[in-house]
């Protein structure tokens, strides 16, 4: 057998600049790249070997490691799971930072390869900078906190194991069904360290995609069940779009008549304009939608993991008869609500089930799925042409009275901005191939109930995980894989605050997104959320601390963010009428570096749920009576949930 000697380090980088992935029959590069920030745990290991030889592979230098993670991670995920950026950190706090990282990836099935350095496998400086010792168990290190939210994790002990490691790390980052963060924990004595590496483990190396076919006894019964049903509802997941299913889908829905709602994952697989899509469903579903899925008798899941949010806590479909068809390539996935199971390729799956499928088979929605629709695009008009008055009405489900905390904002920002407004100008104004992306707070459910995707593969939500500051960083891993399209992310003041730094590699790299920044000084998805069950406004404002109260009772905390982003080198505008957002968003889109529109947006502003409902936790004992008129509600609505 031939072999080459080398470092750990140096042979690691050289597999990864030969792995590659065979879709449909196009050989594709899967390792971009690899995302840097170096320390004393990887810098003279990992960074001298990608400093001697990189290969083909892209180096780019992050900020903070949790934000060039996500930056990985919106990748990965825009590339449709099929290329990716590994990511390597030095031990210690820069792989903590990670884990945020790695979990938001496996909630979301994104391939993420995360090579973290570790402690000296010899222990002989122990405890080296950075180690945490266990007394109980001197094997434990920082590494080991990636366990939890990693689908694969491995630590190269000794030179050897780095060829099983890896081959089992690309096993699942290459599988649909399995993927998610993978964590190679390398500890820095060991990436120095020198091996006769096999040249057939160094060479190049394809992973087949495979498109597993439905058996024929699964497709049997999911026809038997389609046959017996009167009104399906299709639910686009995310596996349709990284299955690359959303034309299959669309002549599938259209042969038989059947209306298909979209997850946050499965939005842009079709156009909104469609005239079978009835849009996002679910705790942030829209008004189509959710009255579907109300009156639907067989729910068809493809490609979903059937989250809270998807189906309102299991509230959501009310139908007495209804039942589940799973499309999902995951049979753990496949298995959920009782579901008949279809393990297979969504993509596969729906051609086996139009050709199976008696072609004069229809169903039996009638016009309710015209009337559904066209009420839907009525609310969205209503949406976009609500401004703000004296004796304006917040969109959200409470009690108490916001003309107090609206004077306050309109007096130090003079801005009137209502957030469906804004959404709406936004959605008019910029091209129909531009790219939003987007994660928490309210924004994800305003975008789901009202925004139209006016091109494929337009819409990049993170909600699997809900994490905030996710949107800068993976906008810019978006950037790196469609670098001719525009690239927008759209995110509130918290998640701004939380992370950012990415914005920095934009400039660096010369890859331009432009940040859409909501600025209503608050966490307002979450005191929505507090009011509605109701409390009132506690830590969820951005307020001064009142001294004589000791609370953060005191007045609004004013940022200017547009100041803020012009120091890293954006082009920035800060904007408080329409006008001004609407002249903000044209010269945003003539620029060459990064911009950012700092947009001051009146609180509750936010569009409201349309017929769901979601189970959160309301004190069972409270002094307040709306909190306990809350918890009776909650009460209530669980009983009519599903149990499992």
């Amino acid at each position: 057998m031939q072999t080459t000697r080398l470092t750990v380090a140096q042979a690691l980088v050289r597999f990864l600049d030969n792995q590659y992935l065979d879709v449909d029959g196009q050989e594709i590069k899967f390792v971009h790249g690899i995302a840097a920030i170096f320390g004393h745990g990887n810098v003279l290991g990992i960074g001298q070997a990608l400093a001697q030889d990189a290969g083909e592979l892209t180096l780019y230098q992050g900020r903070n490691e949790q934000g060039m993670a996500h930056l990985a991670i919106g990748f990965a995920k825009q590339n449709l799971r099929q290329k990716i950026i590994a990511c390597t950190s030095s031990v210690g706090p820069g792989a903590a930072n990670m884990v945020t990282a790695a979990a938001t990836a496996t909630a979301n099935r994104i391939p993420l390869l995360l090579l973290p350095g570790d402690v000296f496998a010899s222990r002989q400086p122990d405890p080296v900078l950075q180690q945490i010792e266990q007394p109980h168990d001197l094997s434990i290190s920082t590494n080991d906190a990636f366990r939890a939210v990693s689908k694969y994790w491995d630590r190269v002990q000794r030179p050897e194991q780095l060829m099983s490691a890896c081959i089992n790390a690309f096993r699942v980052l290459t599988d649909p069904a399995e993927t998610g963060a993978v964590t190679i924990a390398l500890p820095q004595d060991v990436q120095a360290e020198s091996f006769d590496f096999p040249n057939n483990f160094l060479q190049k190396r394809v992973h087949r995609l495979e498109r597993t076919p439905p058996t024929a006894a699964a497709l049997e019964q999911a026809i038997a069940l389609l046959m017996s049903k009167q009104k399906p509802l299709i639910i686009c997941g995310g596996g349709v779009r990284y299955s690359q299913a959303g034309r299959m889908l669309q002549q599938f829905a259209t042969r038989f008549g059947i209306p298909f709602a979209e997850t946050q994952a499965g939005r842009s697989a079709v156009i909104s304009d469609d005239p079978l899509n009835v849009g996002g469903v679910g705790e942030t579903g829209c008004l189509a939608a959710n009255r579907l899925a109300k009156e639907a008798d067989l729910i068809i899941g493809i490609g979903t993991r059937y989250t809270d949010f998807t189906t309102s806590s299991k509230w959501l479909f009310q139908q007495p008869d209804v039942q589940f068809l799973n499309i999902n390539i995951a049979r753990f996935d496949a298995y959920k609500l009782d579901g008949v199971q279809l393990v297979a390729d969504a993509k596969t799956a729906l051609e086996a089930l139009r050709l199976a499928l008696p072609r004069d088979y229809k169903t039996q929605w009638g016009d309710a799925i015209k009337h559904a629709k066209a009420d839907f695009v009525a609310e969205i008009q209503r949406l976009r042409n609500v401004r703000y008055h004296p004796d304006f009405t917040p969109e959200i489900n409470d009690e108490l009275d916001h003309q107090a905390v609206h004077r306050e904002f309109i007096g130090l920002t003079g801005s009137q901005l209502t957030q469906s407004q804004v959404l709406g100008i936004v959605n008019e104004t910029i091209d129909h191939d531009a790219i939003i992306v987007a994660a928490a707070g309210s924004l994800p459910g305003d975008l789901q109930r009202s925004w139209l995707c006016k091109g494929e593969g337009t819409y990049h939500l993170e909600y699997g995980y809900s994490c905030m500051g996710y949107e800068v960083s993976a906008a810019v891993g978006v950037k790196i894989a469609e670098p001719a399209r525009e690239v927008y992310a759209l995110l509130g003041d918290g998640s701004y605050l939380m992370a950012h730094s990415e914005l920095v590699t934009s400039i660096q790299e010369g890859k331009k997104i432009n940040v859409v920044l909501f600025d209503n000084m608050a966490n307002g998805c979450i005191n929505n959320l507090q009011i509605g069950n109701g409390m009132d406004s506690f830590g969820t404002e951005f307020r001064f601390r009142n001294h004589d109260t000791n609370r953060l009772n005191g007045g609004l905390v004013p940022i200017d963010f547009a100041k803020n982003a012009q120091a890293y080198g954006c082009k920035t505008y800060r904007v408080t009428n329409e006008a001004e957002l609407r002249a903000a968003l044209v010269d945003a889109k003539r620029q060459r570096v990064s911009t950012l529109i700092d947009v001051k947006v009146l609180p509750k502003t936010m569009a409201h749920g349309y017929g769901c409902w979601w189970h959160v936790g309301v004190a069972e004992v409270a002094d307040g009576e709306r909190v306990q008129q809350a918890r009776a509600r909650s009460v209530a609505q669980l009983a009519k949930a599903r149990k499992y």
